[in-house]
């Protein structure tokens, strides 16, 4: 088990750097000067140049690259020197210092996004530390959803084949599939939070912390979850429909599934601890691909419901270019993503025995 976590997690860094490499030449060769972008429309010649040397604008594409991974890793080295952009300022790195060899200092520390360009002074962390825990809240909320109704009108649906009950969810589950998320978030505000606001009491948008009516202290909105949550969970939940539905039915027709009615076992029982626990693998792969994505894909659902999250953070930072955000972002999105796919490989080695750990 040892060697097939690190054989997981070998993979896993090798998958990161990859994408460390993408999105800093990506986001470094767009047209622009970042700079400018952090001093505004008034700043002389004189600011640019200071900015630029203070973050290293100054350097070769290659050296940047460098500086960007020294940034990012939990060991890295600094210059003793305030003119140079690693120098082991506080206001940048909580670090621990290891070993000092002539100018160059080596420590420990927490990642380093960078700072913010639009928002003076704080740090793309902090950004992020602010918005995903409603992010995070949001997709559980949907997830949640998506598999405890997923899996329920997935066993009805396999139960009942071919009846008009197994087809009204199969073109249910298609529709989920089919409608993309923004539109249903623009229907599900418009309808529920205005049209039908008074029997609802659901707002069209707003986040999960809110102002009360003193202007006093924040207060936690949970009703402002609910249709964010609902519009997040459709396809998710349509996929889990589906794939439970399939699974099942394969199940059903196993030798042990029949050797188990043959022993008298009642209907219920021969589902419920026989036939479910198999069906679940791919549901349980499926489950993993979309909570990950969740995260990127709660962009335009944060956006249009108002939800402060991270979804919409980064469509503010698009709106600004405000680049170390979104950077920092998209590299939070990955590890998140690349971790829970190593958690559901263990998950589904333990699900099913028949998978070699290798």
């Amino acid at each position: 088990m040892i060697g097939y976590i690190l054989n997981k997690v070998f993979y896993a860094f090798i998958t990161l750097l990859g994408v460390v490499t993408v999105i800093f030449f990506l986001f470094t060769v767009l047209p622009g000067d970042p700079a400018k972008m952090m001093l505004g429309q008034n700043q002389t010649a004189e600011q640019v140049a200071i900015i630029k040397q203070k973050y290293g604008f100054d350097k070769p594409i290659g050296t940047q690259f460098l500086y960007y991974l020294n940034d990012l890793s939990p060991v890295s080295f600094h210059s003793n020197s305030e003119a140079d952009y690693t120098y082991l300022s506080p206001n940048k790195y909580t670090a621990s210092k290891l070993i000092t060899v002539g100018q160059t200092t080596t420590v420990i520390k927490m990642p380093y996004l960078r700072e913010s360009f639009t928002k003076q002074g704080k740090k793309v962390s902090e950004v992020i530390a602010e918005t995903i825990p409603n992010t995070f809240v949001l997709a559980v909320s949907a997830i949640v959803i998506a598999i405890t109704i997923g899996i329920i009108f997935g066993i009805i649906s396999a139960l009942y084949k071919d009846t008009w009950i197994d087809k009204s969810i199969q073109v249910l589950s298609t529709l989920g599939m089919s409608v993309p998320s923004f539109f249903s978030a623009i229907l599900f505000a418009w309808f529920f939070g205005f049209v039908l606001h008074k029997y609802t009491d659901l707002e069209m948008t707003g986040s999960l912390y809110a102002l009360d009516n003193f202007g006093d202290k924040m207060t936690i909105q949970w009703k402002n979850l609910i249709l964010p949550a609902i519009v997040l969970g459709i396809r998710p939940l349509a996929v889990v429909i589906q794939l439970m539905r399939n699974s099942l039915l394969e199940v059903m027709s196993q030798d042990y599934i029949r050797t188990a009615r043959a022993k008298g076992l009642s209907e219920f029982k021969v589902i419920k601890k026989h036939a479910v626990k198999n069906a679940l693998n791919p549901v349980v792969t499926a489950i993993s691909g979309w909570f990950a994505s969740m995260l990127a894909g709660a962009v335009f659902v944060e956006y249009i419901f108002g939800w402060n999250g991270l979804g919409k953070e980064i469509v503010n930072a698009l709106n600004t270019l405000d680049l170390p955000v979104i950077m920092g972002a998209v590299l939070v999105i990955a590890i998140v993503f690349i971790t829970i796919n190593i958690l559901v490989d263990i998950i589904y080695a333990w699900l099913d025995p028949r998978v070699k750990l290798s």
